[in-house]
């Protein structure tokens, strides 16, 4: 038997049910998140996806079962779970009418963090927003705003991070943006719980893929081993053809997220 201890999980859930009225939204949810790893939770619109995101961030209460955040229970010691975690919703929760720099001053003062303005400053240059950081975030891009929400949401360096649907709304280039900036926070040792209904999204971005449907997970494992559940490829001998990305990178170029802070506002 071997003398080392296997690390508890960032993120343990056992059981979570949740029912609005006659409706079942989730039906018994065991789900385990590793720390420093990227799980996405992958389901169509109305799996239940953001229903647990809500639970897990203390924003709702599960009907049964217990979850875990950090090594806190999301009922009992609430408090502690909301101090290790941060939420980034579907739309990007920016003030228009502030600057991306005076965005990060706000939430850095409301989260009682020293230096708000070292802060905004280094999170602009993190998240290539340096160039657009006096502008008004309504002169922003959907790309940017969105990279904006998430550094927002890295103020106080908090261990967890649930990103629920990212992507929503956002065209190809902003797409890959939050992409990029969702791999930088893995390999800073993030853990990072993704809700999405993107197919490639999850396959891009996860080091393991949870797939939730009619409420319960069906399904739990590295991109490999499911693509393993399916009988092996044939070997066929084709003609490939560039893919659509291959053709929208080629027309763009290969430009880092920094070029997007001249962009015009959409």
């Amino acid at each position: 038997m071997s003398g080392i201890a296997l690390a508890p999980p960032a993120i343990r859930v056992r059981g979570i049910e949740k029912s609005f009225g006659s409706l079942d939204v989730l039906r018994g949810v065991d789900l385990d998140v590793a720390a420093g790893s990227v799980v996405a939770l992958l389901g169509s619109n109305g799996a239940g996806k953001t229903t647990l995101v809500r639970i897990l961030s203390t924003l709702l209460r599960s009907d049964a079962g217990v979850a875990s955040v950090a090594g806190f229970d999301v009922v009992e010691e609430s408090a502690r779970v909301r101090e290790s975690i941060s939420l980034t919703g579907q739309f990007a929760a920016v003030d228009e009418r502030l600057s991306g720099r005076e965005n990060l001053q706000l939430i850095a003062r409301l989260r009682h963090v020293p230096h708000p303005s070292a802060v905004a400053d280094e999170l602009l240059a993190r998240f290539s927003l340096g160039d657009a950081g006096g502008r008004m975030a309504a002169t922003y891009s959907g790309g940017m705003r969105r990279r904006l929400d998430i550094a927002m949401s890295l103020i106080g360096s908090p261990p967890i991070v649930f990103l629920d649907e990212p992507t929503t709304g956002l065209d190809p280039q902003a797409r890959i943006e939050v992409w990029q900036t969702i791999r930088a926070l893995a390999a800073g040792g993030t853990t990072v719980l993704l809700t999405t209904q993107h197919l490639e999204e999850a396959e891009q971005l996860a080091d393991r893929i949870a797939i939730l449907h009619r409420g319960t997970i069906i399904q739990e494992g590295t991109l490999a081993e499911l693509q393993r559940l399916l009988p092996p490829a044939t070997v066929e001998y084709v003609e490939r053809r560039p893919s659509l990305e291959d053709v929208f990178l080629t027309l763009v170029g290969d430009d880092d997220a920094s070029a997007t802070a001249s962009e015009e506002p959409r």
